[in-house]
C-alpha cells in the first residue's frame, strides 16, 4: 500500500512510521498543506490512502482535502483532528474526507481504519467488456420512486439524479436501499460500509447521513428515516405523494 501522511507534528509521524514499517507500507510524509497537494499531484492515481491533519501550516487540512478531491474522487482520505466537535467533523466530510480519527488516537486504531478503507476502495474489475457494458445500463435497485446503478455510481429519486454523492455516501445509500424498511444500527452500518467491526466511531455514520440527506432533499422527499434509539432505514413509500 502507498500512503501519504500529512502531519505537521513530526513526533506523530515518527511514531506512526514504526507501525507502517511493520505493515511494509510505502509511506511518504508531508509537513504542510502546500507540500501535501504538490506531492499528491505528482502521482494522483498512485496513492491508496491519505491521512490528513486539519491543523497545518500553509493550506489547512480542509483546503488540502478539497484540492485532492478535485483531482481524485476515489482515494480514501482519513482526517486526523484534535477538534472533537460535530461541526468540524461534518465540515471535513463536506470537503471530501471519508472518515476522521480524533486525536489522541491509538496507532492500532488508525492502522485498522486505513486497512478498512483500503479494502473498501479496492473494487476489482471482473467480467468481459460486453458484460461491463451491459452492467452500465442496469439498475441494481429499482422501485417506483428510486433507482441505483453500481456500475455508474448513480442514484435517482423520481428520475432526478442525486448529485455529487461521495463514494461513502453512495455506498451508504446503496446499503440502506438494498433492504428497504430494514433498520440498520450505526454499528452495523460501520461494519457494512466502512468494514469497522471494533474501531469505528458512530458519529462517522451520523455525519455521512446528515450530508446524504441534504443531497437527497435537493431532488425530492426524504427517504432516509431515523428510527430513534436504533438506527436508520430507507423508506421511499412516501415519495410521489
Amino acid at each position: 500500500m502507498k500512503l501519504l501522511m500529512v502531519e505537521d507534528n513530526k513526533a506523530v509521524s515518527e511514531m506512526m512510521s514504526m507501525f507502517f514499517q511493520k505493515e511494509n507500507w510505502d509511506v511518504k510524509y508531508a509537513y504542510d498543506g502546500n507540500d501535501a497537494v504538490a506531492m499528491f499531484n505528482e502521482d494522483p492515481n498512485g496513492w491508496d490512502v491519505v491521512t490528513l491533519d486539519l491543523n497545518l501550516p500553509g493550506m489547512d487540512g480542509m483546503q488540502v482535502s478539497s484540492a485532492i478531491r478535485k483531482v481524485s474522487a476515489n482515494v480514501p482520505i482519513i482526517i486526523l483532528t484534535a477538534r472533537d466537535t460535530e461541526s468540524d467533523q461534518v465540515l471535513g466530510l463536506e470537503m471530501g474526507a471519508d472518515d476522521y480519527v480524533t486525536k489522541p488516537f491509538s496507532p492500532i486504531t488508525l492502522i485498522a481504519r486505513i486497512k478498512a478503507l483500503h479494502r473498501r476502495a479496492e473494487k476489482p474489475s471482473v467480467g468481459t467488456d460486453n458484460e461491463r457494458e451491459d452492467d452500465s445500463n442496469h439498475f441494481d435497485i429499482e422501485t417506483a420512486h428510486f433507482k441505483l446503478s453500481t456500475a455508474r455510481r448513480e442514484a435517482y429519486l423520481e428520475d432526478v439524479l442525486i448529485d455529487e454523492l461521495t463514494p461513502k455516501e453512495f455506498d451508504l445509500l446503496k446499503t440502506l436501499a438494498n433492504k428497504p424498511k430494514q433498520v440498520f444500527s450505526r454499528e452495523k452500518l460501520l461494519e457494512l460500509v466502512w468494514n469497522y467491526e471494533f474501531f469505528g466511531d458512530e458519529r462517522t455514520v451520523d455525519a455521512h447521513i446528515k450530508k446524504l440527506r441534504q443531497k437527497i432533499e435537493k431532488v425530492g422527499p426524504q427517504v432516509i428515516q431515523t428510527v430513534w434509539g436504533v438506527g436508520y432505514k430507507f423508506d421511499d413509500s412516501g415519495a410521489g405523494h
